[in-house]
Order: C-alpha cells, then structure tokens, then sequence
C-alpha cells in the first residue's frame, strides 16, 4: 500500500530532517521518498493544516486486563487504545490475573500480539505473584522475552527483595521499575494531602511517602550499580533528589496527568481524578514541568489504567485509584500545559523509552521501516463514546473537547488513522 504524508513538520533529533517540513511516501512499510513536493496519485494521502511526524511514541508501564479482566481490557483493545493515541510500541505491566511471573505468560503476551500494529514488550514482575516476598526466576523470564522487570502498580517494601533484584538485573544490564511509595505512610489512599486534602475532610497522602521510598531505591540502585527507574514521580521534593543525582544509571518518568492537572480537581469529588501517584499541589506540577524540560525526569508515561465503573462509581475514598491515558496523553500536554515543547514530548515519549530498554530508535530516512506517528498539535477532538478505543471509560477527559490530536500511525505493513 501506497501512503503519502503531505507537508509535515519532522520532528527527529536523530535525523537530517529533523525541524524541516517534507512530504512522506511509504511504500509496503518502507520509506521510499521523503521531498518537499512528492506526488503520487495512488497513495492514501494524509493531510492536516499543521501536520506533525516523529517516530512512533513508546509507552512503559500501561496495564492489560487481558488475562483475568478482559472486561477491562483485552490485548487488542488495548493496541487500538494504543494506536489512536499515537504509539507503536508498549512495555505492559505484569499487573494481570495470572502475574506476568513465568515464561508462559510472556509467551502467551508475545504470541497473542504477534500480529498487532503495536509492538508489545511485556515487564515481567520481580516478585512472585506480585507479593513482595519470593524473587522470580529473573534471567529465565528476560531469556524468554521480559523486557524489563517491576512490580508494576504493587510496591516492595522488602529491602532485601529489591536490592537482590538489582543485582540479578546487572547481570544482563536490564532495568527495575518501580514506582515510589511508602504503604505504611500514605494513608491507604490517593489523594494529596495538602490544602484541598484538608478542605474536603479527607485523610491525605503526603509526599513524603514517595520520598522515602524514592531515597531507599536510589540508594540501592548505587549500591547495586544496577539500572533503576524511579517510576512516575509526583512530588516537588523527588524532582529534586532525581536532579541531585549524577548516576547514569538512574532515570526518572511522570505521568503525563501529573503534569497536566493538580489536587484542585478533587473538588468536583469525581473519582476519576484519583490515581496512583496522586494528583499533587501546582508547585509539584511546575517542578515536575520543569524536570522535564531540563531532562531530569527523562520519560513521560500514559500511566494507563483501565477500570470497570463499578471500581469507580464509589465514595471517592473507596474508589479504586487509575485512569486510562493512552488515548489522552499527547492530547492533555497541549491542552494543559504549554510549557512543554513538542521536540521535548517525543524525545520523552518515543527517543528516551527506547534507550531506557535499550530498543533500536526508529530512523525517518529513505529506505528505512517506517514506524511513524502523525499528528496535528492545533486540531481539536472530543473524548466520548464515540472516539474511545478503550473498554473502559475511567478518564478525567471524558466528553471534553482537547487540543491536539493524533492523526495515526504508521508500523511497517500495518498502519491505523483516526476517522474522528
């Protein structure tokens, strides 16, 4: 199949086009032609009046409901989730029913997603079951296709557990995620525990559960002298013990949420602003901005978390915390915080995922595989029944009207386009 891409923005630090405004034509996947002017009248041509392209987005962190809540989410809901929001690739969580814990399951993820548009890179668990307590079987699990390791959404509060897992990853150089957070002092909750916090009645969680937990990990990564990623970040303070660091091993991600909307959306008492790490004061959210900019905070994730209604439709304190974001991500930067560049956005979103997991980095050049996504920063869509890829519906953006939109994407043979 013939697709042409007509005057876009080339957004590609790596590659002679990069800030230049070209034509695109993809033949069978491949890159054929890139020009200013490029006429083919057989080609699907794809059009924007401030078209983008960039190499297709990595996401690292979203959960499947597939196994054990495919009521949630399937593998192939969640690749068209994935697709609509502009990605190509995937590094899922081990968060399912069964634990992604043996080399069954990675082989069931992999063999299931074979044929998919997106690229799928299953995180196997560190601990069994999830639970804390039993390593597994690390090296068997990586030589049978974990791209990484993490407990995922579950925290280790078992130094020993953590510290023997960085020295197991050091020995194939391959990276533990874990995301910061101290159970036994935050309140059993997801809600910051500030101003609003307190106006509400409401019991907080403070940030100095994330700090702690964030110091003991970086601690432990140095002793190891193993690859960690401190796992979506929320607090002013974890900006600013990752900016102290000179440890090449360690890197930092946020959720694109975190960086769009504060606390202060708890007012409406709508369940679907509670997540995991809690939306936090707006000093976080500048100094979390601002991370980002200086390349201190190196990812920015979708932290995609599908949950049925019946998880949701409670007091906000009983509601289970997550939103799905896949589908948001890119949309909510530009439309709630302008002070994130574009070329910043792809570098943390599809260049820096990449070289966390050490995975080859897309070239946008003649001859090369096309793995594309194309997207328009000043087009506008509403998130809704009708525009949503996902089984779930758990989204702070639900029937808002958001600037910028995906256009598509385009991976090897297999390419997707919005029809909205």
């Amino acid at each position: 199949m013939l697709i042409l891409i007509k005057n876009a923005n080339i957004i590609a630090p790596q590659s002679k086009y990069h800030n230049s405004k070209k034509d695109i034509l993809i033949e069978d996947g491949i890159i054929k032609k890139i020009a200013s002017k490029i006429s083919s009248p057989k080609a699907k041509s794809i059009n924007s009046k401030n078209l983008h392209v960039s190499i297709g987005w990595l996401d690292i962190g979203a959960v499947s409901g597939e196994p054990g809540y495919e009521h949630r989410e399937t593998l192939e809901s969640l690749s068209s989730t994935a697709a609509a929001g502009g990605y190509t690739g995937l590094a899922i969580f081990p968060n399912t029913d069964p634990i992604i814990d043996n080399k069954s399951s990675i082989r069931f993820v992999l063999n299931e997603t074979e044929d998919h548009l997106v690229d799928y890179y299953p995180i196997a668990s560190i601990s069994k079951d999830c639970a804390g307590k039993e390593l597994t079987e690390m090296m068997d699990l990586k030589k049978h296709g974990a791209i990484a390791y993490s407990d995922g959404t579950a925290n280790i509060t078992s130094n020993g557990l953590l510290l023997r897992a960085l020295q197991y990853a050091k020995g194939d150089e391959s990276v533990i995620m874990h995301n910061p957070n101290d159970p036994s002092t935050s309140n059993g909750n997801n809600i910051h525990e500030g101003i609003i916090s307190t106006q509400l009645g409401l019991k907080g969680s403070p940030s100095l559960s994330e700090v702690l937990t964030l110091e003991r990990d970086i601690l432990l990564s140095k002793y190891a002298q193993s690859k960690l990623l401190v796992h979506n970040i929320s607090a002013k303070e974890s900006v600013e013990k990752i900016a102290s660091q000179i440890d090449k091993n360690i890197t930092a991600s946020v959720s694109y949420l975190n960086l769009c909307l504060t606390d202060d959306a708890l007012q409406s008492f709508d369940s679907n602003y509670k997540v995991s790490p809690p939306l936090r004061s707006e000093d976080d959210r500048q100094a979390l901005t601002k991370g980002v900019n200086n390349g201190k905070v190196q990812i920015i994730t979708s932290n995609h978390i599908p949950l049925e209604e019946e998880a949701k439709k409670k007091e906000i304190v009983y509601a289970e915390p997550g939103t799905i974001g896949l589908q948001t991500s890119f949309a909510g930067l530009i439309t709630h915080n302008n002070k994130i560049s574009l070329n910043r956005m792809v570098n943390c979103m599809a260049i820096n995922p990449r070289k966390l997991l050490s995975l080859d980095i897309p070239q946008i050049a003649e001859g090369e595989k096309a793995e594309l996504t194309i997207f328009d920063p000043q087009a506008s869509w509403t998130f809704n029944e009708d525009t949503n890829q996902s089984k779930s519906r758990n989204s702070p953006f639900w029937n808002k009207t958001l600037s910028g939109k995906v256009i598509g994407v385009v991976n090897g043979d297999n390419h997707y386009f919005n029809t909205y």
